[in-house]
C-alpha cells in the first residue's frame, strides 16, 4: 500500500490540503492515517511511506516519536533511496517528485527538501536499499532480506 495515494483517496489532494491546513496538520492526518491502516488490516502489509514521514518534526504529534522509533527498529523496515550519495539523490528525487500530479511541482522547494531530509534519512537505522536497481532485483533483494529476517516470512511467501 502507498501512504500517499491512499491519502488521496481518503483525503484528497496532498498539495492542496498542505496548502489551506498547512504542513503540521497534513503531517499530523498522515500519522493518523498510517494508525488507521494498521488498525484495520489483517494481514501482513508493506506500507510504503511518505517521502517526509520520518522527518516530521518530532512535537508534531505526542506520539509520532515512539512510532518513530518503532518502524526504524522493526528489523522488516527498509529505507529505499536512489543514491546515498546527496547530489545524485537530490537530482534523481526531484525529477521523480516534478513527475507526480498530486504535488504542487516546484523543483526547487523539492530541491530544497531533500537536502534537508538527505542527513535524517542517512541516520535511520533500518536497512538501506538502492531504488534505482532493475525493479526485479530490488525486489528479490528485499524479498530476501524479509527471509532473513522473519523466517515465518518464508512460509507466507511459499
Amino acid at each position: 500500500m502507498d501512504l500517499d495515494k491512499c491519502f488521496i483517496s481518503s483525503v484528497g489532494d496532498i498539495s492542496a490540503f498542505i496548502e489551506t491546513k498547512g504542513y503540521r496538520a497534513y503531517a499530523r492526518r498522515n500519522l493518523a492515517l498510517y494508525e488507521s491502516i494498521l488498525s484495520t488490516v489483517n494481514a501482513s502489509v508493506v506500507l510504503a511511506l511518505s517521502s517526509g514521514f520520518m522527518t516530521y518534526p518530532v512535537d508534531v504529534d505526542e506520539g509520532y516519536l515512539a512510532l518513530l522509533h518503532q518502524i526504524e527498529n522493526d528489523p522488516l523496515s527498509v529505507l529505499l533511496l536512489p543514491s546515498f550519495e546527496l547530489e545524485e539523490c537530490v537530482d534523481i528525487i526531484v525529477s521523480r517528485q516534478m513527475r507526480r500530479h498530486y504535488l504542487n511541482r516546484n523543483s526547487r522547494r523539492e530541491e530544497e527538501k531533500i537536502r534537508q531530509r538527505f542527513p535524517a534519512f542517512m541516520s535511520l537505522q533500518c536497512t538501506r536499499f538502492l531504488s534505482n536497481a532493475p525493479l526485479t532485483e530490488l525486489v528479490c533483494d528485499i524479498t530476501r532480506f524479509a527471509m532473513e529476517q522473519r523466517p515465518l516470512f518464508q512460509k507466507c511467501v511459499n
